[in-house]
């Protein structure tokens, strides 16, 4: 039945990968609607609650996905991974209650009125349970971060009788990967929600619905990207440094280089061969490494054979390349697509198609970006301080396997229905013929025609 270790890596990996899917929308997406909701209150133009009561409805449903995936994975740390919470739970287990104290039950006490109170409570208290969730969710990525961060670069603890024991909570929690990974992932999240916005709404607009709340989506997902994707590329670099201090083999597994030296070269193509400790057809440009990671064309970039732990390389290799090209791509698109709107007031019809296809194109950056990081950290599973082997529990392969299966199943047929579901919903809100008329929503005792924020189902 195969390796019962690399079985619960599997499947750790798989619970895992689906879960993260549905927070990298909710984190950014509830700052988007407080945008809409807020673009409304200042303006008082129904498009703009029209766009907020399509999105408030997406956002339901992927918080939903979102808490139901990560029940799993707590089940995990305790049945396959048992070692974890044994030696570091004194650091693990505070933090997983801080997010659950601070963030979680903060978004689960406002999120009812946001999704449901619109016609019961005044729009100022609606909009304040907007500005909760958003708050909430960023909070919540900013405690689990902390803890992923911790197990990447720990700080502020000593080992006593092989258990972790905290000496200092502030470099815990701000230990030196923390700032760099947090940016990182909050901005990952905005991409990804950009090109869901403008992608989904970009097939509203091929579907011939040129309402005002599909052209203020439209605009919104695509002002958003076309900023924050040079951001983005500006705190990537200033992570690769980071890296390049406390986590050397990762960047020369992500690098593929494997003899340490200066003016290493940027390894556009090849096949990391672990066997020779080679790349096979390797196409490179010389020097390029060097600057981009030490900002010196001669920088020294120490390589895989010179550390006795390195991590396996061509997963790291290739899911690094994914994530830079998708990043690239999503450069060119936004920006493009801006300049049609600024220019012309609605993107061309390939342009459209392209944002459609790149609906979903952030998931598949933020997978490869945390595979990067999550395989580029083995074989520790926390840094200098806990193997994965050393954590894992004794549970057959044969039980493993057969609820990997089961959890891959589910997991298809669920993100299937997801997908599904705003594409229909997204057909269902396209009406060429008109648009019902909004209902009203109570602002400051009064009443605002033409717009209302329908209740999520």
């Amino acid at each position: 039945m195969g390796d019962p270790l690399l079985l619960a890596r599997i499947q750790f990996a798989a619970n895992i990968s689906f879960h993260i899917l549905f927070p990298t929308i909710t984190i950014a997406l509830g700052w988007v609607l407080l945008f809409f909701k807020l673009r409304f209150n200042c303006t008082g133009d129904a498009a703009w609650m029209e766009a907020y009561k399509f999105w408030v409805k997406i956002f339901a449903l992927s918080f939903a996905l979102g808490v139901v995936s990560g029940i799993t994975m707590s089940f995990q740390f305790g049945t396959n991974w048992p070692g974890f919470m044994n030696t570091v739970g004194n650091i693990a287990g505070p933090l997983l209650a801080y997010e659950i104290l601070t963030a979680f039950f903060l978004e689960a006490a406002f999120l009812g009125i946001m999704l449901f109170g619109w016609s019961r409570v005044s729009n100022r208290v609606h909009t304040a349970a907007t500005v909760l969730v958003a708050v909430g969710t960023t909070i919540s990525a900013f405690w689990i971060l902390v803890l992923n961060s911790w197990m990447q670069t720990p700080a502020g603890f000593e080992m006593r009788d092989g258990v972790a024991h905290a000496t200092d909570w502030w470099a815990i929690v701000f230990n030196p990967s923390m700032p760099y990974r947090l940016a990182h992932m909050l901005l990952a999240s905005g991409l990804t929600v950009a090109f869901l916005v403008a992608g989904i709404s970009s097939f509203r607009w091929l579907r011939s619905d040129r309402s005002p709340g599909v052209m203020a989506g439209l605009r919104t997902g695509v002002f958003l990207a076309a900023a924050l994707i040079p951001a983005q590329i500006f705190v990537g670099d200033m992570h690769g440094l980071n890296t390049l201090e406390h986590q050397p083999a990762k960047i020369a597994a992500m690098e593929g280089i494997w003899e340490t030296r200066n003016g290493a070269p940027m390894v556009v193509f090849g096949l990391p061969d672990e066997a020779t400790r080679s790349n096979q057809f390797e196409i490179a440009i010389p020097n390029i490494a060097s600057f981009y990671l030490t900002h010196d064309w001669n920088g020294e970039i120490r390589g895989l054979n010179d550390f006795e732990h390195r991590p396996p390389v061509a997963p790291v290799f290739f899911a690094f390349r994914v994530m830079v090209g998708i990043g690239l791509l999503m450069l060119a698109v936004s920006w493009l697509a801006t300049w049609q709107l600024r220019r012309k007031g609605h993107v061309q019809r390939p342009v459209a198609y392209v944002l459609v296809a790149m609906t979903f194109a952030g998931w598949i950056a933020t997978l490869s970006g945390w595979y990067v990081t999550e395989i580029g950290r083995q074989p520790w599973l926390v840094t200098g301080v806990l193997t994965t082997k050393q954590a894992a529990s004794s549970v057959p392969a044969p039980m493993i396997a057969s609820t990997l299966v089961g959890y891959l199943l589910v997991y298809a047929a669920l993100l299937a229905a997801y997908i599904a579901t705003i594409f229909y919903l997204a057909r269902k809100s396209a009406d060429p013929a008109g648009h019902e008329p909004a209902e009203p929503v109570r602002k400051g005792g009064a009443t605002v025609a033409g717009a209302s924020v329908a209740t999520a189902t």
